[in-house]
């Protein structure tokens, strides 16, 4: 199973130069991917390139770019100058986002989320693609009277999609190569997710999509502290209603029950049940909450597991 960690970064005096360091960090001792998250702030994609180039291994991620505020031609073009940068390491998340963010910072209705992922996961597929697309919908146009094809990468770009909810899922399903799922614990995963993905897939006769379980937790000794700065960190997506339906699936009350938070023993547990439930990879967030010490030991423990 590929291991990987998201770098939250949020006290570096140079977010790109500390992001490279701990990118090096945690591809020597042994993680497989480094995903960076997509706020007001850096832009994802170009953080990807520059530490996917500076770190060569160590795939790379966006979790996740919403689609509202973008469009497939700029998405594409970012995306497919991170797959060159890195030489085929880089994997675009999107993600549907979330309607207070939306509202309040582009000034746009959230409205009908499901029907515009749809539109622009088709129009971006035929952008990584082939580098062309002529694609009219109700929501989006995306036309290339030039070329968008960005030499080195020819073979595309994986795009994964943050979805959990069924209508999201059965868009993923059919045309994505793969989901993001955040705060859905192994029980969510393994009864409602992965069949609801893995069953959208096959009715469109295409692979079964990879589901990137991004899971909040830190090796620690310390746990009844870390919990209650968890529950702090993460109350934020409890008014959300997607999230708090995951939390509700999963058998958690609060978004921090869903935080893996405990020793070496414990956490090793986790990831496997994570595993059993039908993720492909595990990439852990929020492993910075418990300070320096117990970040080291987390990293060292899931580079441990990586196959």
């Amino acid at each position: 199973m590929t291991v990987g960690v998201v770098l939250n970064t949020p006290d570096a005096q140079n977010q790109v130069d500390t992001s490279v360091q701990l990118a090096q960090e945690a591809a020597d001792v042994g993680l497989r991917s480094a995903w960076f998250g997509q706020t007001f702030g850096a832009d994802s994609p170009q953080l990807a390139a520059i530490v996917g180039r500076a770190v060569p291994g160590l795939q790379v991620g966006s979790s996740a770019l919403p689609v509202f505020g973008r469009h497939p031609l700029i998405v594409s073009s970012q995306a497919q100058t991170a797959q060159a940068a890195t030489h085929g390491r880089y994997h675009l998340g999107l993600a549907l986002g979330t309607k207070l963010l939306t509202e309040t910072g582009f000034g746009l209705p959230f409205e009908r989320p499901i029907a515009r992922l749809r539109e622009f996961l088709t129009a971006l597929r035929q952008l990584t693609q082939t580098g062309t697309a002529d694609f009219h919908g109700e929501l989006l146009t995306a036309a290339t009277p030039i070329s968008a094809r960005v030499p080195g990468a020819e073979n595309g770009v994986p795009v994964l999609v943050a979805a959990m909810g069924p209508q999201a899922l059965r868009v993923s399903g059919e045309l994505a190569d793969g989901i993001l799922p955040y705060l859905a614990g192994p029980r969510a995963l393994a009864e409602h997710i992965v069949p609801a993905l893995t069953a959208a897939a096959e009715a469109a006769g295409r692979p079964t999509p990879r589901v990137v379980a991004l899971v909040h937790g830190v090796v620690t000794d310390d746990v009844d502290a870390v919990r209650a700065r968890a529950t702090e960190n993460l109350e934020f997506y409890e008014q959300i209603p997607s999230y708090a339906r995951v939390i509700e699936l999963s058998g958690g009350r609060r978004a921090a029950d869903l935080a893996v938070i405990g020793d070496e023993k414990a956490i090793e547990a986790e990831v496997r049940r994570y595993r059993d439930a039908g993720a492909t990879e595990v990439v852990f967030s929020g492993t910075e909450i418990a300070g320096e010490a117990d970040r080291r030991r987390t990293w060292a423990l899931l580079g441990e597991l990586a196959d």
